[in-house]
């Protein structure tokens, strides 16, 4: 994988998440990030989680890689060189308690391996993806199914609104954010990435 520079995630893009979480839907793109050290590839590795922290939540999303520095008007077919699908993996008993307190969310989103990630493939634009549905399979069965065309804020709005809070470059990966359908994940379990039919990419969950 070429060098990664910033990890930006979009939260509560899909209405029917949010509704699942009991999370009010957004008025405009929510971000947070991740560090570095959270990115894994999944290629088929074991991905090593903690195991004390209560329940790890996988979050399937569309990633994609900023192939050029931002400028004002650039469109996403000009700035997104390739996408892959990716898991954001939560510890949600860490949110919820983050969540009460009104503190950030980086001790449940930032840990290592939190931000896995397919094979990257070429972008194919945004008219053309809206064709195809990604999803996550987990020990054999479909638990998780999307489409960008549902979702709250589509890719221009992300990279405008990414771009003039936080800037943008080459380099830099935006995960769009996660259908319904979350779920806990345990040790030993199989994930599996997929765009339309194609397998992007694979794991087996460790928990320590």
């Amino acid at each position: 994988m070429s060098k990664i520079n910033n990890i930006y995630c979009v939260g509560r893009n899909y209405a029917a998440h949010a509704k699942e979480l009991q999370n009010e839907v957004p008025s405009s793109p929510m971000l947070f990030s991740k560090p570095t050290h959270a990115l894994v590839k999944g290629d088929g590795q074991e991905v090593l989680f903690p195991g004390d922290r209560g329940s790890i939540h996988f979050e399937t999303e569309v990633v994609l890689k900023i192939g050029k520095p931002y400028e004002q008007g650039i469109k996403a077919e000009e700035i997104v060189d390739s996408m892959a699908i990716g898991i954001d993996f939560t510890l949600r008993d860490v949110q919820s308690e983050l969540k009460k307190k009104g503190h950030p969310w980086l001790l449940a989103k930032g840990f290592p391996n939190s931000a896995l990630v397919s094979n990257f493939i070429p972008f194919p634009g945004v008219e053309e993806m809206k064709k195809i549905d990604f999803s996550l399979v987990k020990n054999g069965e479909t638990v998780q199914q999307g489409n960008i065309k549902n979702m709250i804020f589509d890719f221009q709005t992300i990279i405008d609104f990414t771009a003039q809070n936080f800037g943008l470059g080459e380099g830099d990966l935006i995960y769009t954010g996660t259908p319904e359908g979350v779920g806990q994940v345990n040790d030993k379990d199989q994930l599996t990435l997929i765009w339309g039919n194609s397998i992007l990419g694979e794991c087996y969950i460790k928990l320590n």
